[in-house]
């Protein structure tokens, strides 16, 4: 049986391509998404993508996780720095969760350094643009 594998990208990710290029890259969200998926059935991984600009439907998203998928590749952008309630939702799944995020949080505004998901998934690669969820992907086959 494939493993079943969620990514899910959060807040304005819907805007990558136009958004700004010089932080976040030219490559559009199809584009990662197509790759992901590529990725995925070469590593003999059942991937799904799921984007939403909305707190709740993430949330509701990561809940879908439990007894369906056997792990979550998250990229809550904003929502990183700031949501209780995503964190609470990552901490009552029962599968490894890796933490993506397109550029190095860590070098940018001093409120997108603190991640509320780091200390409750199992890793988090960031700074790497789309390649990111790639290597994620490739963390998350050694997992499952």
């Amino acid at each position: 049986m494939q493993k079943k594998i969620l990514v899910i990208h959060g807040p304005n990710l819907n805007l990558l391509g136009v958004r700004e290029p010089e932080t976040y890259g030219t490559q559009t969200l199809d584009d990662i998404n197509n790759e992901i998926v590529d990725l995925g059935r070469r590593l003999e991984l059942d991937v799904d993508v799921f984007q939403s600009n909305h707190e709740g439907e993430i949330i509701n998203k990561i809940q879908e996780v439990r007894g369906r998928y056997q792990g979550l590749i998250l990229n809550a952008a904003a929502y990183t720095h700031t949501s209780i309630a995503i964190r609470d939702a990552v901490v009552l799944i029962d599968v490894p969760v890796v933490e993506v995020h397109l550029s190095n949080i860590y070098k940018r505004e001093s409120f997108r350094h603190q991640s509320l998901l780091a200390d409750v998934v199992i890793g988090q690669i960031t700074g790497f643009g789309g390649r990111g969820y790639l290597l994620g992907l490739h963390a998350m086959c050694a997992l499952v």
